[in-house]
């Protein structure tokens, strides 16, 4: 059985105020289903967020004219922007590690 969990489109991702307004820990991933970076960094991501405390994580599909993407202006997939009620606390992108997600998510 997977456990693979899709990225939310243009259509299905909330917009920065609804991000804002989110309460308690909150993991955007952006990235795409194509992007070699992406796929070898979801073993990590699911492992970080297995050892730590109950972060909602929201995958969001990221290309040109997207705006929530856009909205935190980064390069490079994936990239997983930690938030605490809606506020960024930390940044990861591209990790090769799971100790490069559980040091961002005690932050």
């Amino acid at each position: 059985m997977s456990t693979f969990k899709p990225y939310l489109s243009a259509i299905e991702a909330p917009s920065l105020t609804e991000v804002q307004a989110l309460p308690g820990l909150t993991l955007l991933e952006f990235g795409t289903e194509w992007c070699g970076h992406c796929r070898a960094a979801q073993p990590l991501i699911a492992q970080a967020l297995a050892t730590q405390a109950p972060w909602r994580h929201l995958k969001i599909e990221d290309g040109p004219g997207r705006a929530l993407g856009r909205s935190y202006s980064f390069k490079l997939w994936p990239t997983l922007i930690l938030l605490q009620s809606g506020h960024e606390v930390a940044r990861v992108v591209r990790p090769r590690a799971v100790e490069d997600l559980v040091t961002a998510l005690k932050a």
